[in-house]
């Protein structure tokens, strides 16, 4: 029997040190997880921080092919955050790294460590462009219109 690889999304964010090169090292380092590979990813995006102060945001979203599975592959993301450095002060809290899993396959994921899709992301224009830009069959014009006036530019 052939394993078929789950199409899996992954939102990419930083503001901290060098925001825009970790965001694009971070790239990089999904297709170095297990049993995953890197299929695409968006350009840039820098938006001004939500819901908190601080510099500005870096972001993208990635499309990994994986055969971990959704939890799995949170933690290895969780793996990739730590490695740069990331912490965890209080909410919201400028971060060096923050690697969120937005969907995975058609899954409906809800467990106390995970929801799937991410039950945030229909609001923020940082998540949605860059998903729109990589699988717009993603993202419905309703959906981007919802958040056109937030702040989110490609580089």
């Amino acid at each position: 029997m052939t394993v078929v690889p789950v199409s899996a999304f992954v939102a990419l964010g930083a503001n901290l040190g060098d925001a825009a090169a970790t965001v694009r090292q971070a790239i990089t380092d999904l297709g170095t997880l297990p049993q995953t590979r890197l299929v695409r990813a968006s350009r840039l995006y820098r938006s001004a921080p939500w819901e908190a102060s601080g510099p500005d945001f870096f972001n993208a979203v990635a499309e990994v092919a994986t055969l971990l599975d959704a939890h799995a592959l949170l933690a290895a993301l969780h793996g990739l955050e730590q490695a740069a450095g990331r912490e965890r002060p209080y909410l919201n809290a400028p971060r060096t790294l923050d690697l969120d899993l937005l969907l995975y396959g058609d899954d409906h994921i809800a467990t106390p460590s995970l929801t799937v899709p991410h039950p945030r992301m229909d609001q923020r224009a940082f998540v949605l462009r860059p998903l729109a830009e990589i699988a717009a069959d993603k993202v419905s014009a309703t959906t981007l219109a919802a958040v056109a006036a937030q702040d989110a530019r490609p580089l």
